[in-house]
């Protein structure tokens, strides 16, 4: 085994019941891990942009990136935050535009690239500080503290996430092939993609029997297949698209924070894109 393996190994040993235990526990302990990992993430996301001369409003992001897993929690518990939020959002979304843009006309000159550096603090703070609170939103919509039911829901398309990415990587560095986007990422391809969505929908069955049914959540076979065809798909087009962050700011990973693993954003990556999909479908099937 060779020493990147140990330390992902090792790191997965202990991160994995970790993360089983906070998702199954829920309420604040889990709010404030999701906004830490926000927080996190939107700073990688900011050293992105900082990499190319960007000067992104690192106070302001990561203040509202903190925010939003809490704020998800108290909107799924309380039916009063729930009313009030849905009433002042368009106002208050308003006001922090407001507040951003105002900011970057006091901090920034005309030459430090004010444009770029509003954008970047902006799109950091919806991608890697606002989806992850999905997590949240998808554990407590119709679950409480303590609950499997809740935690079997979380892990469905994180499962199918790690399912398709395993079988990507497999499939495609047996079977090669053409390239999938070489321009973006140079060692995936097509064989891997198909690899990865077919672990994607063979995963669902095997995940209904082990955690959603002794959970007592029944989902139809079809609708598990519809949110693994999409996890197999939209998944792996969100790491690429973090892939071509990095390959914009000339970085391999967005950081050394994750033993074996690179930083949140490259771990997280294709669950960005995953979890607000999940939520979704949820809702659709009224499952949430």
């Amino acid at each position: 085994m060779t020493p990147n393996m140990t330390r992902r190994v090792a790191f997965a040993a202990v991160a994995i019941p970790v993360a089983v235990g906070l998702v199954w526990l829920g309420g604040p302990p889990l709010a404030a891990l999701v906004a830490l990992v926000s927080v996190l993430g939107t700073r990688e996301l900011y050293r992105f942009g900082e990499r190319q001369g960007l000067r992104p409003w690192k106070a302001y992001g990561f203040l509202l990136a903190a925010l939003a897993a809490p704020l998800a929690w108290a909107v799924t518990r309380s039916p009063e935050v729930a009313a009030a939020v849905a009433a002042a959002w368009p106002y208050a979304a308003g006001l922090l535009l407001v507040v951003l843009l105002l900011g970057t006309l006091v901090r920034l000159p005309a030459d430090a690239k004010p444009l770029g550096s509003a954008a970047v603090t902006l799109f950091g703070l919806l991608y890697a500080g606002l989806l992850p609170a999905f997590l949240v939103a998808i554990r407590h919509a119709g679950h409480g503290p303590r609950s499997w039911a809740g935690t079997a829901l979380v892990f469905f398309p994180l499962a199918l996430t790690w399912a398709c990415d395993s079988l990507a990587m497999e499939v495609g560095r047996r079977v090669g092939g053409p390239r999938l986007w070489p321009s973006v990422s140079p060692g995936k391809t097509w064989s891997g993609a198909a690899g990865g969505f077919a672990g994607a929908l063979l995963a669902v069955p095997l995940y209904r029997w082990l955690a959603l049914e002794p959970a007592g959540i029944a989902l139809p076979l079809w609708q598990g297949l519809l949110i693994a065809g999409l996890v197999g798909t939209l998944g792996q087009l969100g790491d690429l698209a973090e892939s071509l962050f990095k390959r914009e700011a000339g970085l391999k990973d967005s950081s050394d924070l994750i033993p074996g693993h690179g930083g949140i954003l490259d771990r997280f990556d294709s669950l960005y894109v995953v979890l607000p999909v999940a939520a979704a479908l949820y809702r659709c099937f009224g499952i949430i």
